[in-house]
């Protein structure tokens, strides 16, 4: 029997993406499948055009938002049951150096990618706990893993998803909640496009170097991790090569990214006279 059929499913940032692909991916499987998302463009594209044969629920809210994001989510429970698997795929990416950037832009991605999972798995937490079975699945980046030139809003708080997993693993494992962390690199979404005009000429040369992937190759990997429990999701093995060789061999790892650096700036424009 598949393990998702019939499920319900909570996925945030679900109307594009990395959400989206998830979303379609749990619906072709069977499972009941709540969508939270920004009122905007996108959700309004899905409200149209749903998954075929699909039971789905959507929600518009701003996770960052505490009191929205538990309502939200709450209001995906009445209508579908309660939650038995949460992905938190909602976030935001702006790259920039970091003398430059404005101060609200590091406030939003620690409320948006860090304290928007949060708030969302503080609120299905305590119904899984006294169920005793869940599983929970938050959206990092190989940002979260690796120091990546342009992205010091970006990948801190995504340095923060992973905190916030890996402590949260270990005190909920053993009541039946299983916690798992993936960690993509460049995925080939709207977000991605979005990010281009705001990208140091270093960071669009590092970055030039890996191809992106489809966000279907995640949304797989995330249900094929799901399904093993695994607690650590890499949907690229480029990725997972990067992460065991940052544990292994930091020094190596810290040495790879100044490479990387010092040859992108060889081609970065000169300053206006």
């Amino acid at each position: 029997m598949d393990r998702f059929r019939d499920i319900h499913a909570v996925v945030t940032g679900g109307s594009s993406g990395i959400g989206l692909a998830t979303v379609r991916r749990l619906a072709a499987r069977g499972a009941r499948v709540s969508i939270i998302a920004l009122d905007d463009p996108n959700l309004a594209a899905l409200r149209a055009d749903p998954p075929p044969r699909a039971t789905f629920h959507l929600e518009a809210a701003d996770v960052s938002r505490r009191e929205e994001a538990k309502a939200a989510v709450t209001r995906c429970v009445t209508a579908l049951g309660p939650c038995d698997l949460l992905v938190t795929a909602a976030g935001i990416a702006r790259p920039g150096y970091f003398p430059e950037m404005p101060d609200d832009v590091f406030a939003r991605h620690m409320e948006i990618n860090y304290l928007g999972t949060l708030w969302c798995i503080r609120t299905v937490v305590p119904a899984m706990l006294a169920r005793r079975k869940g599983t929970i699945v938050a959206v990092s980046s190989t940002a979260g893993l690796l120091p990546v030139f342009g992205y010091s809003a970006y990948g801190p708080s995504q340095y923060a998803v992973r905190g916030l997993t890996d402590v949260i693993r270990v005190e909920l494992r053993p009541r039946g909640i299983h916690v798992a962390c993936v960690y993509p690199s460049d995925v080939d979404t709207p977000q991605l496009a979005g990010e281009e005009p705001f990208k140091p000429e270093e960071t669009r040369r590092i970055a030039g170097t890996v191809k992106p992937i489809p966000p279907e190759q995640v949304a797989d990997a995330i249900l094929r991790g799901v399904s093993r429990r695994r607690p650590i999701i890499y949907p690229d093995p480029k990725t997972r090569w990067l992460a065991r060789l940052s544990g292994t061999a930091p020094g190596f790892t810290r040495f790879y990214m100044n490479q990387a650096t010092r040859r992108a700036r060889r081609h970065r424009p000169p300053p206006p006279a």
